[in-house]
């Protein structure tokens, strides 16, 4: 059989000529599949190529951030937090700088079983607790915050994959728990909580600064990239309190709330030419660089934030209102009776009869009689508006957080009986610092200032809420109270110096009522010297037990020790030549 040549066979297969008679050789498929096969694929190489220039033309920009977000990162440089320092520039609170431990935990589980003990040890934690904190689906882990740096560098020597550090600081504060209600204290963030490193946060706390890193899986810096920002340290604070007063005061508390069985003191100490708070301590305190066994009693901020029933103290408020309206003199004469005064239903007492008294021994003997009846024969509104005047029941604006207002309720609601008692210090509340600043009238011949928890440089611009004559007669009758052979507060006395103030007792209110059996809170506010007023100094103790429970007998020594210590430290000269001290009676007190 012949072979057709080449030539014919192209010509026949392009006529639908068989090649073959075979069925195993002939061409079944029709045309137009092949020519779907070729459009797929044509579209499919286009697709490609409309998608490798959308990536590699328009979307440049994002591919290359998502990528950088992988390997590239963002360092906080953390500021250094402001120093706060007493009026002298003693250190009062300082930033140290220690390392939070971080962890990426699937690499450190893979660590040897010895490491992680060891690990476990230098954090200070067991190792069951280290492990818990690495049983986390993320890949970054806190361990520990503001290890301090020897403690660091035995970690970084253990060798640990997926274990790195950050800088940070740690707040430190010298002078422990004698300055720590003024001071206060910060958080693990490095964020104030109490006092003036909460009130001062925003200008101690600084800007942080940045810096760009490219980091390997393992968190390690490869390298820099991009912008560094400095970080801009906060701003050094600069306190009215005096250290060594400060410590005067502390000191001297403490022993009383212990001499006495008390359940906690407070005190504080206010310049009365600048309005300068030289001094505010409380009893019971606190380490603030060790709070692990923080109780909320030694939290407690009871000079400015407790406010209680002033008891006597409050006399003179009354007294000095009366003069200044021109009702009494100091020699007016004021009838007590026998001791005992009813109003309507209830009735009033004094400790002892005085019958026939001047307004002067109303003040020195501490009379509640004598001095309801010098408050009733005014209006409830002047009294009122002279609370309200020294600040009573109003929200200080000092500058420190949590400090109350106390209350003082309105005069159109007052009943004789309520004004009565008003006028000796029971039915209406103050904080310790407030009570301390109302003083201050007396003391810089009758106007009030405001306080301030800065040190100061210029003399303060006070409000005149008494005429400078009152204030001069409020001094001799609260010089009679610590030196007259009647006062309720010869042991507030100091030698070499004249001392005026007044005494207070009260009742302790409990759940808006007074329990039974009774609690007592004994306060005195004094000024000193009185020739040449410097300091107002004011005392509390809470719950005295044993030892006495009048304000003379707890408060006013308290008052001496600390104000003698703190004329001597500040090298204030005498200003009287008596050196022995009158011994009180036994049974001395005041009326409650």
């Amino acid at each position: 059989m012949s072979r057709p040549n080449a030539a014919s066979s192209r010509v026949a297969a392009s006529k639908g000529v068989s090649f073959s008679k075979s069925p195993v050789l002939a061409v079944r498929l029709p045309t137009w599949r092949s020519r779907v096969v070729l459009f797929v694929l044509f579209t499919a190489f286009a697709a490609l190529a409309v998608r490798a220039l959308w990536l590699q033309g328009l979307s440049t920009q994002f591919l290359q951030k998502q990528g950088e977000i992988r390997y590239a990162r963002t360092i906080e440089l953390p500021a250094t937090r402001g120093k706060i320092m007493d009026r002298n520039g003693q250190v009062l609170a300082s930033s140290v700088p220690v390392k939070a431990i971080w962890a990426i935990p699937d690499d450190v589980l893979q660590a040897p079983p010895e490491k992680i003990r060891a690990l476990a040890s230098l954090l200070d934690m067991s190792e069951a607790e280290l492990r818990k904190k690495l049983d986390s689906d993320r890949n970054f882990v806190y361990l520990k915050r503001q290890v301090e740096q020897d403690v660091a560098d035995r970690i970084a020597k253990l060798k640990i994959d997926g274990i790195d550090t950050r800088k940070e600081y740690k707040r430190f504060y010298p002078q422990g728990e004698v300055m720590t209600h003024v001071v206060g204290f910060t958080n693990v963030e490095d964020v104030g909580q109490e006092s003036m490193e909460l009130a001062h946060q925003k200008t101690l706390v600084g800007q942080p600064g940045t810096r760009r890193v490219i980091k390997d899986r393992l968190g390690h810096i490869v390298e820099d990239i991009g912008a560094k920002h400095e970080p801009h340290d906060g701003k050094d604070l600069v306190l009215s309190v005096d250290s060594k007063i400060q410590y005067i005061a502390f000191t001297q508390l403490k022993a009383a709330v212990e001499k006495f069985a008390a359940k906690a003191g407070a005190a504080v100490v206010l310049d009365v030419h600048t309005g300068e708070v030289l001094a505010l301590a409380n009893y019971p305190s606190y380490d603030p660089n060790d709070r692990r066994k923080l109780t909320g009693a030694q939290l407690r901020n009871r000079v400015m934030t407790d406010s209680f029933e002033p008891g006597s103290t409050l006399k003179a408020i009354t007294v000095a209102l009366a003069l200044d309206k021109g009702v009494v003199t100091p020699y007016t004469s004021i009838d007590t009776g026998n001791g005992r005064l009813t109003i309507k239903d209830r009735t009033i007492s004094d400790t002892k009869p005085h019958h026939v008294i001047s307004v002067q021994q109303v003040m020195e003997m501490s009379s509640n009689i004598g001095t309801s009846k010098i408050a009733l024969s005014m209006p409830p509104q002047d009294m009122w508006e002279m609370f309200t005047k020294v600040g009573f029941g109003q929200q200080p604006k000092w500058g420190f957080p949590g400090a109350v207002a106390g209350r003082v309720r309105p005069y159109k609601n007052w009943r004789p009986i309520e004004q009565a008692t008003m006028s000796y210090g029971n039915g209406i509340s103050v904080s310790l610092i407030q009570l301390a600043r109302s003083y201050l009238m007396f003391a810089r011949d009758g106007d009030l200032i405001p306080l301030t928890f800065q040190k100061s440089h210029d003399l303060p611009q006070g409000q005149q809420i008494i005429k400078p004559q009152t204030a001069r007669q409020m001094r001799e009758m609260l010089e009679m109270v610590v030196t007259g052979k009647d006062g309720t507060a010869k042991q507030a006395q100091i030698p070499g110096y004249r001392v005026g103030g007044k005494t207070g007792t009260a009742y302790k209110v409990e759940n808006g009522r007074y329990p039974i059996p009774r609690k007592y809170i004994g306060s005195f506010v004094g000024i000193v010297p009185l020739s040449a007023p410097r300091f107002v100094i004011a005392v509390m103790i809470d719950e005295p037990t044993q030892g006495g429970r009048f304000g003379g007998q707890v408060a006013a020594p308290t008052f001496a020790k600390v104000a003698e210590n703190a004329l001597r430290a500040m090298n204030v000269p005498p200003d009287s030549t008596v050196t022995e001290i009158v011994a009180p009676a036994s049974n001395e007190g005041e009326a409650m």
